[in-house]
């Protein structure tokens, strides 16, 4: 591993980029995580960055129960994410539809089912400092050793 290649794993993990996708909650864990982004918990210090677009992303935070509107979609937008990529999903209600799972509800939990999930913050809803444990501990199993992964052998 070259220098240059070590010197990007260091600032990859020190620059993770997250987008949040809301697939039908109440909302719980969409105030938690916006806890984060306060001046208690301030999750810019820790290089944790919030962006709209999964094109800038490395990690999709998913909250929601996973309702009918959203099977097509969160595949689109997972597929838009660059690599290396991951998924978290934040609350209990991605892991198991909770307390909506109920019969005639037009859910199809879990997330899991639909597109490849890295890591799981139970909860209802998770505490702020749950979550950023949580995203930094993905981003150094994502970006440990990320260059040579890649290299190109001839």
């Amino acid at each position: 591993m070259t220098l240059l290649q070590i010197l990007k794993n260091i600032v990859r993990k020190h620059s993770i980029h997250v987008c949040y996708v809301n697939t039908g909650s109440c909302n719980g864990c969409d105030i938690e995580i916006l806890a984060c982004l306060s001046p208690r918990y301030d999750i810019e210090q820790y290089g944790i960055y919030v962006h709209n677009n999964p094109r800038e992303a490395d990690i999709i935070l998913v909250t929601g129960t996973m309702s009918a509107q959203w099977i097509d979609k969160l595949p689109d937008i997972w597929d838009k994410v660059p690599e290396p990529k991951a998924v978290i999903v934040i609350g209990n209600c991605p892991i198991s539809g909770c307390a909506f799972d109920r019969p005639g509800a037009l859910i199809d939990p879990p997330v899991s089912k639909h597109i490849p999930v890295s890591a799981v913050v139970p909860g209802c809803p998770p505490r702020p400092t749950e979550i950023i444990s949580t995203i930094l501990n993905s981003a150094d199993i994502l970006f440990e050793n990320y260059e040579t992964k890649t290299e190109r052998k001839p």
